[in-house]
């Protein structure tokens, strides 16, 4: 039976730890009683703006909207866009989707029509870990606005 290919299982532990990781280093980084923030890091040598601003604010979550693009790019240039929910009960923090695409499922047949990746969530929440990871410990300095457009 070594032919039959096995379906993908979300690790609910990895994906729990990764997003509580998520939580607390974005926390870091939110404007304490503020709707938005921007952020300037070094990028292998190069300017970043980082920007978060909260989409919306209940009892037990919130949305954030977390984008990030060179200093000096062009206004036509398409940021980077992560949407991530917090879950303040729980102390967790999920990226929800990417660009304002359609929300993220915990898992996907593969092939698919998109070309996803079984894991394609836990991909991304990772990738976003080690981001926040980056900015955190490279130490995202608050900016001044940067006009754009």
């Amino acid at each position: 039976m070594s032919g039959i290919k096995r379906k993908y299982v979300p690790d609910l532990v990895k994906q729990s730890v990764i997003c509580e990781t998520n939580y607390a280093r974005l926390v870091r980084m939110l404007p304490a009683g503020e709707s938005a923030v921007e952020y300037r890091i070094e990028w292998h040598q190069h300017p970043y703006v980082v920007s978060i601003r909260r989409e919306e604010e209940f009892s037990y979550t919130s949305t954030w909207v977390v984008s990030y693009w060179p200093e000096n790019s062009s206004p036509w240039f398409n940021p980077q866009s992560i949407v991530v929910r917090l879950y303040h009960d729980a102390r967790m923090a999920e990226v929800v989707c990417m660009k304002r695409k359609q929300q993220l499922s915990g898992r996907y047949e593969y092939p698919n029509e998109q070309m996803r990746h079984p894991d394609e969530k836990y991909q991304l929440n990772h990738h976003f870990a080690e981001w926040l990871g980056y900015c955190v410990s490279h130490g995202a300095v608050p900016s001044v606005r940067v006009a754009r457009g």
